[in-house]
């Protein structure tokens, strides 16, 4: 059935007729990204990565660790929602870089901020923003991040990437902290120095606190909140902050929703004893909306609206990672929304898909001195002017609305082949296109993901054996119809080999 459908142009009956009406109205006016792209993917080599890819992964390893290469792309190539291999495979991409790929590769409106006088500027004069701002900065801000502020945000602090958005956003508390119980005296003499050694008062004893299975980054003080890999923060020295249990939801939700919301509930009052009992003072709780690396964790609106009430009574801020989440893949341009929380979070960390890095923030979160929460570049205007065509391609192009029609056919295909292929697919779930399932073991993973490479459909794992889409905006029903031939051909595949009859 679904070869039939990936292979005609879209139509009522591939689409549906509600995603067909949303396809229609929002990207009529730009769809040069669709046009241009292969008709289906195509793959050449008998093996992914085929020789080309080989030959060059050997020639870069004597430069880098090529050691987590799945392959080498060819970017000029690559045209909307496919990704072209050195071999010259061609897959239709559902992973993305990492979740990172909002609008099409080479996409025409971001080929045009690329190559605009602006740009050129920017690239040859990059300036120190927090000393010497260019004359465009302040409405160059306008029109990218704060045209997509979320509610309750005032500002944007820019960043490089999301591990410094992240960073950056635990200074802010920890300074906020310190400010309130300082209050308007000046430093003692005695903070200054302690300082210097890394010790009380100057360097006070204070804390993030994250939850189990969550991912925040690489660098220090986001590594000490990351909580989904051992492997990442295995030899790391760390501050020794504390963790609150992210539920663990079981699925389908309909047939758990009373053990579902025991979970649930247990989990916050655990999170409301460790802010009260806690020996290290807690300055903020960062959370992530769909923890991403942790395997694709899920909890309710209802458990994050009780996060926010639990550190609303202790005082605590609350920091939302939308490093993976934001720009629209979960069919709201910030995941949170869904929440519909009474009282926004205080700060929101963001990058990936806006292609650019920083935090929202409320204007209390500003240092009380210039120079304490700093660096030299403080984001880039180069990859401001790139999220600035992603935001207007998004908005213009109504891909959030779009992003929930398409998301809801991934997820009402995907269920029926989880119990069809149930030893293989299990707990089909997400928000939008941000959809994920469990393979029975990494081992099985790793099989279904080299041959949904060797069908011509690239992907990516999450936590220990879930799989995840991560596709881009721009993916269409139709899209997905190819994915679903292909996907089924290599359940087919796996059932013969490891469950023949």
């Amino acid at each position: 059935m679904f070869r039939a459908l990936a292979t005609a142009s879209p139509s009522a009956k591939a689409l549906g007729q509600p995603a067909k009406q949303l396809l229609t109205a929002a990207t009529r006016r730009h769809l040069s990204w669709v046009r241009e792209e292969p008709s289906e993917p195509h793959v050449v080599t008998s093996a992914v990565p085929g020789p080309a890819s080989k030959a060059a992964l050997e020639k870069l390893s004597a430069l880098q660790d090529t050691r987590a290469a799945t392959f080498v792309g060819d970017y000029a190539k690559s045209t909307g929602n496919y990704i072209v291999d050195a071999d010259g495979n061609v897959f239709l991409d559902l992973y993305c870089q990492i979740a990172s790929i909002p609008v099409g590769y080479n996409n025409t409106a971001l080929i045009a901020a690329a190559k605009s006088d602006q740009m050129a500027t920017t690239l040859a004069n990059r300036p120190a923003l927090g000393v010497f701002p260019s004359t465009d900065w302040a409405q160059l801000l306008e029109d990218s991040f704060m045209r997509v502020r979320p509610p309750g945000m005032d500002m944007v602090f820019t960043t490089a990437h999301g591990s410094d958005a992240n960073e950056l956003a635990y200074k802010a508390a920890f300074l906020r902290y310190a400010r309130k119980r300082r209050g308007a005296r000046a430093f003692t003499q005695t903070e200054l120095e302690s300082v210097m050694d890394n010790i009380p008062p100057g360097s006070p004893e204070v804390a993030i606190l994250s939850f189990s299975a969550g991912f925040h980054g690489r660098t220090f003080g986001a590594l000490s909140t990351t909580r989904s890999k051992a492997v990442h923060k295995l030899d790391m020295p760390a501050f020794k902050w504390p963790r609150a249990p992210f539920p663990q939801l079981q699925y389908p939700e309909d047939a758990h929703r009373e053990e579902n919301a025991a979970e649930e509930k247990r989990c916050l009052a655990e999170l409301d004893r460790i802010l009260q009992r806690n020996e290290v003072p807690v300055a903020a709780v960062v959370v992530e909306p769909i923890q991403s690396e942790g395997g694709d964790r899920h909890a309710s609106p209802e458990f994050f609206r009780g996060v926010r009430r639990i550190t609303a009574k202790h005082d605590v801020l609350l920091i939302v990672d939308e490093v993976q989440t934001g720009c629209g893949a979960t069919g709201a341009f910030w995941a949170h929304e869904h929440w519909e929380l009474e009282t926004p979070p205080d700060m929101v960390t963001f990058s990936k898909k806006m292609q650019a890095a920083g935090f929202y923030h409320s204007r209390e979160m500003v240092a009380d001195q210039p120079f304490r929460n700093f660096n030299t570049w403080l984001g880039d205007p180069a990859r401001a002017l790139i999220a600035r065509a992603i935001v207007s391609e998004v908005l213009d192009n109504a891909l959030v609305e779009q992003v929930r029609g398409t998301g809801d056919y991934l997820l009402g295909h995907l269920r029926p082949l989880a119990i069809r292929y149930h030893r293989l697919v299990a707990n089909v779930r997400g928000q939008g296109t941000f959809v994920a399932f469990d393979c029975p073991s990494p081992a099985m993973r790793t099989e279904l993901l080299d041959l949904m490479r060797r069908e011509g459909v690239n992907m990516g794992g999450s936590g220990e054996v879930a799989v995840r889409f991560r596709p881009m905006l721009t993916l269409t029903n139709r899209h997905v119809n190819l994915f679903l031939t292909r996907f089924e051909s290599v359940l087919n595949k796996m059932y013969k080999k490891h469950w023949p009859q």
